[in-house]
């Protein structure tokens, strides 16, 4: 999976998804395209230099998914108890789309508005 058809896929995933490049102010993460559900982060990735995609897991699945991937690696920047990084040259896009929309699911879980 490239880089657009990444974004596309985080995109498909609701109408409640943005993306933003929120890190400007830093030379070195002016290309990290981020997206955001109930605003907050559930994936991103650099444009410029797609080497890792970071999304949040279950704590618990962790462990078991860098034994069962080798393309499950610590995360970019991240707090890797809650947090993975997919090396997407390795990954097969259905275990990058699994992923992705698990870490969806997680983060619109937690925040979503109660009306």
């Amino acid at each position: 999976m490239n880089v657009e058809e990444l974004r596309n896929y985080c995109l498909s995933l609701g109408d409640d998804v943005e993306e933003r490049m929120p890190f400007g102010a830093f030379k070195a993460a002016q290309g990290v395209l981020v997206f955001y559900v109930c605003n907050h982060m559930f994936c991103y990735f650099d444009i410029d230099h797609f080497e890792v995609v970071t999304v949040k897991c279950q704590p618990e699945r962790i462990g078991e998914l860098m034994e069962q991937y080798d393309c499950i690696t610590k995360p970019h920047n991240m707090n890797p108890k809650y947090w993975i990084g997919i090396l997407p040259e390795m990954a097969d896009n259905t275990l990058l789309e699994v992923l992705i929309s698990n870490s969806y699911q997680l983060i619109k879980h937690k925040y979503r508005r109660h009306s």
